[in-house]
């Protein structure tokens, strides 16, 4: 439901009271984090633009696709012990492998399903690097993807059909090509590949079925785990959905209820599993028709830890039968996935409720940091860091003013309370003592609000820097310094205490020029611990753009209090 507010908060008092936090550039990410804990992002209406008899038959499909061993099925419960022999003899069977190896990946491909099983990427390796194995995008003894095709209540699963391979078929190079013919059709279905080998495009022919019939795809179980921090992994694993019309929005695999499954029942223009760095995207593209709906389900036996779960998207076919799509399987390369068009670089939907206004300032930061990488050939500790002092000195003028107007408002605080003390019972006698107060120090009521602008205005940009530097894996496995890789947190915790430590000094460097105040004094020891606390295992890179521009800001600091 929508998220009702008051219609009036008093926001002038409450900026005044936080005045001293909001000087902190480390307040960003605790407000982010807070806010997201508080106002969950509300859940992406689901709307009704295909039939709902025929969005049930797609979750009745996702119930069963692991629990029937025949080539045609209808829509049955799924049991525990069904499914548990199912994955038995999925792993007992060793069918035939084929490979296309291309620049960048390798695909394996099985004729049981004319499917491929999973697809080794050559420039990357599971971390920590010691491991020395190519990250694998699919699960052990499950496809990547599966296929099968609806007729009205009943499912015709092409994973248990042997296709054999067509070389007459084949219309690319690399590429490959599969053919069966199977309940008085012909099936058809060709992979071409890009010249790097990440975005392969799948093009489908089934000629002797009527044109209702419906292809559905079947996403396996989700992306392995492939980092360092399999904690970190797990949390990141989720699906997301490009509506043709709408934003990009995620659906993790923790928030997916155990019982029923959560149905996307508008049009898509893409479907995505990911996990932190890696994903496998289908992406709609003619002659085939958009995807008409997604149903996600939890992985059977999952309680808290929720590491598995099943996507199946579904496809009209066309007049002609046909049905196409292409499969972008590879790394969350930010400008990769913005050249290849249709908002695929939102996988990573960032802000929670802000998103309308972070996802804007995440573009620019991306654009800006891959900008100075280029152009100047340096580490990207290097560039967090320049980004990090350029970040401060764009922001000078503003904290200049607003560190000044809280200055000259801890000064006048005692006659403010004196003021407010003799007139308590005057409000008239006492807004105009007040006003003049204001007017012999050269500031207006409007002064407290006027001094928080400032800082409020920089905050999607320090929203943005948050949640881009999370997901960059631009990051991944480089080392600086005395980190060996700015993706994992720093081993030695010497960027968490050395964020830590400026946040304090630059506390006090205020509070050392301004009247005495016991709660300032109090938050200038508390609130530098707890950002300790919570970016104590936050990756190395997060913690360096934190850490810089406090450790940027001390002069001006200085400066201005003095």
């Amino acid at each position: 439901p929508p998220l009702s507010l008051p219609s009036a908060l008093p926001v002038a008092p409450l900026l005044f009271m936080a005045k001293p936090l909001l000087s902190l550039p480390g307040l960003a990410p605790l407000g982010i984090i807070v806010s997201q804990k508080l106002f969950p992002a509300p859940p992406v209406p689901v709307k009704s633009t295909v039939d709902s008899a025929l969005v049930s038959t797609i979750a009745d499909s996702t119930r069963i696709a692991r629990t029937s061993d025949s080539g045609v099925i209808s829509p049955l419960d799924r049991s525990r012990s069904q499914a548990d022999s199912e994955k038995s003899r999925l792993a007992e069977a060793k069918p035939e492998t084929l490979s296309v190896v291309t620049p960048k990946a390798i695909y394996h491909f099985t004729p049981l399903g004319a499917a491929p099983l999973d697809v080794v990427l050559n420039d990357y390796h599971v971390m920590p690097k010691a491991s020395n194995k190519n990250v694998t995008l699919g699960r052990a003894h499950a496809p990547l993807l599966s296929y099968a095709l609806l007729r009205g209540r009943d499912t015709l699963r092409l994973d248990q059909i042997e296709f054999k391979v067509d070389a007459t078929a084949i219309s690319a190079n690399p590429g490959i090509a599969f053919s069966t013919d199977v309940h008085g059709a012909h099936v058809t279905i060709t992979y071409g590949f890009s010249s790097d080998g990440y975005l392969a495009n799948v093009h489908g022919s089934i000629k002797g079925l009527d044109s209702t019939t419906v292809l559905l795809i079947h996403l396996h179980q989700g992306l392995p785990f492939v980092e360092a921090d399999s904690a970190d992994d797990l949390h990141s694993l989720a699906y997301v959905a490009k509506p043709l019309h709408e934003d990009a929005h995620s659906v993790p695999f923790t928030k997916l209820d155990s019982l029923a499954p959560t149905v996307e029942r508008d049009s898509l223009a893409w479907v995505a599993s990911k996990n932190k760095y890696f994903l496998v995207a289908l992406i709609a593209t003619p002659p085939g028709k958009p995807f008409e709906a997604a149903v996600f389900t939890r992985g059977p036996h999952e309680q808290k830890a929720v590491s598995s779960a099943d996507a199946l998207i579904l496809q009209p076919l066309t007049q002609n039968g046909e049905f196409a799509f292409d499969v972008y399987s590879g790394p969350q390369e930010w400008r990769r996935l913005h050249q290849m068009g249709r908002n695929l670089e939102h996988v990573n939907p960032y802000g929670s409720f802000l998103r309308p206004v972070v996802q804007p300032f995440a573009t620019i930061v991306m654009q800006v940091v891959l900008w100075i990488h280029d152009r100047l050939k340096i580490n990207y500790g290097w560039v967090l860091i320049i980004f990090g002092i350029t970040i401060r000195l764009l922001l000078w003028p503003l904290n200049q003013g607003a560190m000044r107007n809280s200055l000259k408002l801890q000064r006048i605080q005692p006659q403010l309370q004196e003021i407010q003390k003799k007139y308590k019972s005057n409000p008239e006698k006492l807004q105009s003592e007040m006003s003049k107060l204001y007017r012999e120090h050269g500031m207006s009521p409007f002064t407290p609000l006027a001094g928080c602008l400032p800082m409020l205005i920089p905050m999607p940009v320090l929203f943005a820097l948050y949640f881009v530097f999370q997901n960059t894996i631009e990051f991944r496995g480089v080392s600086f310094l005395w980190l060996p890789d700015l993706s994992q947190r720093d081993p030695f915790f010497i960027l968490p205490a050395l964020m830590g430590i400026s946040m304090y000094v630059l506390s006090w460097i205020s509070l050392r020029s301004a009247p005495p105040n016991p709660q300032a004094k109090t938050m200038a020891y508390i609130f530098p611990v707890l950002m300790d606390v919570l970016f104590l295992r936050h990756a190395a890179g997060t913690n360096l753009q934190q850490a810089t521009p406090n450790i940027a800001h001390l002069p001006h600091q200085w400066n201005s209090a003095a």
